[in-house]
């Protein structure tokens, strides 16, 4: 999974803040935003629980699709949630392997 183009998004809690975002590298970013290794939103509001992620062949087209979803409302967010993981469960072990 290193070095892969990734949007991904991380919540406080179910239903809690959302934070989305773009990555090469899925395990080293959600690292750093699990350990607060730096000053921002993610370490503010305790957003540190990965439910959702999605790869891509090229970070061009990680960045078209992580630009499109920030556009959507927060429900939209929300069932591409629940789609994939129902109970909002932190998907930070299934990234290890």
């Amino acid at each position: 999974m290193d070095r892969q183009p990734c949007v991904y998004l991380l919540a406080s809690d179910r239903n809690g803040t959302l934070y989305l975002g773009v990555t090469s590298n899925l395990v080293q970013r959600v690292w750093q935003h699990r350990t607060s290794a730096t000053d921002g939103f993610s370490a503010r509001y305790k957003v540190h629980r990965l439910v959702w992620f999605e790869m891509h062949e090229t970070m061009e087209s990680a960045i078209v699709r992580e630009k499109r979803i920030k556009k959507w409302s927060r429900a939209w967010k929300i069932e591409l949630i629940e789609a994939t993981n129902p109970y909002w469960r932190d998907l930070w072990d299934d990234i290890l392997v």
